[in-house]
């Protein structure tokens, strides 16, 4: 991986492929890695830049609580490291919310930008309090505990068996997440704001990539506007996943989504 230096902050990256930028952002606990299965192929046609979020995989882990605007500006201060104006950002999850407050703060550094497996709405005083007691977790019981009890839920039910190795391929990346650097991002998330009104009202085309059976992010969380800039798609079967699920399906939704996008469609 490549690294460069953002305001005191160790931003670590991979990139690969030719052409327009396209940033993939990964979820909670996850690292660039979440990509492997779909960077190849996007890279044959695009410049594809996939950062380790700010306390995740090789990336610093500051002590305290994130926000998602700051983790936002390391993704931007690393597109200027790499002289990008101006970029393609499709958001797992957790890169989801980061992608949205880019294009809140700075829609002039998107061409488009998507949420895969994610949604604009904010924490609900439930999932408020569960980020609260993932902190207390980790705190106690350490990251190894709360991945393991995290991942399994990120698969569709009958994914968690016959996707075995990939679901352990996610705690392994898990693993690795600092736990001050998971604790950070839990309390960023938590503090999110709504960003209905930022999708809705988006200058530029946006993607919206749901699974089927996700039981963290259901397709209805996902699916909160239909104006015309908005492309949505669900992948059939697929849990929080589908870049391990189904990732061929995500590949081509992807694909086609930049293909039009090229075309001024």
């Amino acid at each position: 991986m490549e690294k460069v230096m953002c305001d005191g902050t160790t931003i670590c990256y991979a990139e690969q492929g030719k052409g327009e930028a396209l940033v993939l952002l990964h979820g909670f606990c996850g690292s660039s890695s979440y990509w492997d299965e779909v960077v190849p192929e996007l890279a044959r046609s695009y410049r594809c830049i996939v950062p380790d979020l700010r306390g995740h995989g090789k990336t610093d882990a500051p002590v305290g609580s994130y926000t998602i605007e700051q983790m936002g500006n390391d993704v931007l201060q690393l597109l200027d490291e790499l002289e990008v104006e101006k970029a393609v950002i499709l958001g797992h999850s957790m890169g989801g919310y980061i992608a949205l407050a880019i294009a809140q703060h700075h829609p002039e550094r998107l061409n488009a930008f998507g949420l895969i497996h994610s949604t604009a709405f904010p924490d609900s005083d439930e999932a408020k309090e569960k980020r609260l007691r993932a902190v207390s977790t980790i705190q106690s019981e350490g990251i190894v505990n709360f991945v393991d009890g995290l991942v399994p839920g990120l698969f569709a039910p009958e994914h968690v068996e016959s996707l075995s190795a990939h679901v352990n391929r996610v705690k392994e990346i898990g693993y690795k997440t600092a736990p001050q650097g998971a604790i950070g991002a839990a309390l960023a998330m938590r503090e999110r704001p709504d960003r209905r009104d930022v999708l809705s009202a988006a200058p530029m085309p946006v993607l919206l990539v749901a699974g089927e059976k996700d039981g963290l992010i259901p397709p209805e969380r996902t699916f909160t506007s239909d104006k015309p800039h908005i492309v949505q798609a669900t992948i059939a079967g697929a849990g929080h996943m589908s870049m391990y699920e189904a990732p061929e399906e995500l590949i081509q939704v992807i694909k086609q989504f930049l293909a039009d996008l090229s075309d001024g469609v």
